[in-house]
């Protein structure tokens, strides 16, 4: 009960200024891309000198989003529409000194409905470096409650952003810029919008972090 109630006190909240006006393409476009890829069931910017998205954007259908739970999880492949020098492999992230984990923009957990869909997020062109234990114990919960947004609304359109910096942090193996944050906005046509923030930091709160900690000013990120 206790859930359900933060649930819906969560659903009530519009961001300051009032219902967004926001769209997918204000940020997947060729201004702010070196390549946009479509997926079929999200769209990804790609920038070529991070090695990595700059933003993942998709709507999510509350009827699809809990149905299926396929458990056996792809492998991750690389991206062959990205050009050779600008693509990544998993191995590139394998003990990597960031301690980063190969993080989903568009989870898995959210498009395991059906094996295509499913598949389609484990594109490298959809992972990020995340410090394994944001991606593993606080992002989570972002991811999480995209999907309870969805099944209450009937559908949620998501982007998630990743802020580089000066790119000068990067994978010694792979030449892949390591975030300094990334954040995640969530919106309908009806006025409902939320957004978190996080730092992709190894020093960041872990223990005791809580969803709402990450609650930022939608309009900030716009």
């Amino acid at each position: 009960m206790r859930k359900l109630l933060l649930l819906l006190s969560m659903l009530m909240f519009v961001g300051v200024g009032g219902a967004t006006a926001t769209e997918i393409r204000d940020y997947i476009n060729n201004r702010n891309c070196d390549q946009i890829l479509d997926k079929g069931y999200y769209q990804i910017c790609y920038d070529y000198q991070a090695k990595g998205a700059k933003y993942v954007g998709y709507t999510l259908d509350g009827s699809k989003v809990n149905a299926g739970n396929i458990k056996k999880r792809p492998r991750f492949y690389p991206d062959k529409a990205i050009p050779k020098k600008y693509r990544t492999t998993s191995s590139d992230y394998t003990h990597n000194e960031f301690h980063a984990d190969r993080g989903h923009l568009a989870p898995d957990a959210s498009f395991d409905w059906s094996k295509r869909s499913l598949k389609s997020v484990y594109s490298m062109a959809n992972i990020i470096p995340q410090y394994k234990w944001i991606n593993r114990k606080t992002w989570v919960k972002a991811e999480k409650y995209e999907r309870q947004v969805a099944s209450k609304l009937g559908a949620v359109t998501v982007i998630n952003g990743v802020e580089y910096g000066d790119y000068r942090q990067r994978l010694r193996k792979s030449g892949i810029a390591y975030p300094v944050a990334y954040w995640k906005m969530l919106y309908d046509n009806h006025g409902f919008e939320r957004c978190f923030f996080y730092k992709n930091d190894s020093k960041a709160k872990i223990k005791g972090d809580k969803l709402r900690d990450h609650v930022v000013d939608c309009n900030d990120l716009k």
